[in-house]
């Protein structure tokens, strides 16, 4: 079996390692970004922020999506820790939206992905205002957000991801789940793919603080397990897989990479298109401060962006 995932690791690599992917565009084709504040969602008498990253020179025809899902144990961090990579995703043309959601303590599995999914529907709705493409929408995710961004993109229309109220235009809210949440692809870093086979692994390494928060979130182990993403792929749960890519530092103590070996054997084991990045030396959640390996993983998430956006 050791084998059989060592030639899967090598085969993802050589078909999308950072030197081969496709690079963003060159620094004189990059544009200034502008930041807005919004609330988008309602739910639960709570105000849910997102920061809209935007391109300043208009765009004739309406911008590719890109929904960001901030990381922190399923309770804790908030959308404002992912402006390094979200700006400079923007720069090269992509309009970003980095949400807040609900989390533990106050709220458990499966809020947090209802409210990513209606994220994906505010997008929908509001197309116009934003200048926003809606067959265009990509998830972005790091950590416990790139566990609920896939689950999301497996999910998208489940009723248990549904009922949370976003803001129309006028800024009235209301639930608009007639309206799809499906997406074109994501991309997952470093994320926690199977929370009970991390949450068993935290013990294991007494990590208690993630341990600890996988328990606020998670009421069970059975809820653990029924948020498992290759659980879900395995079992031909997902309608469809969008096409991934997974992004795995070497040097990362809270993910350990045989956990993301299960998530990629899954997905090709179901005809899904996975790119694989691995970053060795890198620790956990490196990509959200400025380095030599964060300019490189911001180049080559956006040439994966632009493989699946370009008309």
């Amino acid at each position: 079996m050791k084998s059989v995932l060592f030639s899967l690791v090598i085969t993802l690599w050589a078909c999308a390692s950072p030197a081969l992917a496709d690079r963003a565009p060159p620094a004189a084709e990059t544009q200034t970004v502008t930041k807005t504040d919004v609330v988008w969602g309602h739910p639960a008498d709570l105000d849910l922020k997102a920061t809209i990253y935007r391109p300043v020179a208009k765009s004739a025809a309406p911008l590719p999506v890109l929904v960001d899902v901030h990381g922190g144990a399923w309770g804790s961090l908030d959308r404002t820790g992912d402006a390094l990579y979200a700006s400079e995703l923007a720069r090269g043309g992509v309009l970003v939206v980095s949400i807040d959601f609900r989390q533990s303590p106050q709220f458990q599995h499966p809020a947090g992905s209802a409210d990513v999914t209606a994220a994906v529907r505010y997008v929908r709705l509001n197309a116009k205002a934003l200048g926003a493409d809606p067959d265009r929408i990509g998830l972005i995710g790091s950590s416990s957000g790139g566990h609920l961004a896939l689950l999301a993109a497996l999910r998208p229309d489940a009723p248990q991801h549904k009922g949370t109220p976003i803001a129309d235009a006028s800024g009235k809210f209301a639930a608009h789940d007639d309206i799809s949440a499906s997406v074109d692809y994501v991309v997952a870093m470093w994320p926690v793919s199977d929370p009970a086979a991390r949450y068993r692994y935290a013990k294991r390494a007494g990590i208690a603080r993630l341990a600890e928060l996988t328990e606020k979130y998670f009421p069970s182990d059975g809820a653990m397990w029924d948020a498992s993403i290759p659980r879900i792929v395995t079992s031909g749960e997902a309608k469809s897989l969008p096409p991934i890519l997974v992004v795995q530092p070497g040097d990362d103590s809270n993910i350990p990479q045989d956990m993301t070996f299960d998530l990629l054997h899954a997905w090709q084991a179901r005809g899904g298109r996975v790119d694989y990045l691995f970053y060795p030396g890198q620790p956990h959640a490196f990509g959200h401060r400025p380095s030599e390996a964060t300019t490189d993983l911001i180049a080559a998430i956006a040439g994966f962006i632009a493989r699946q956006t370009t008309r």
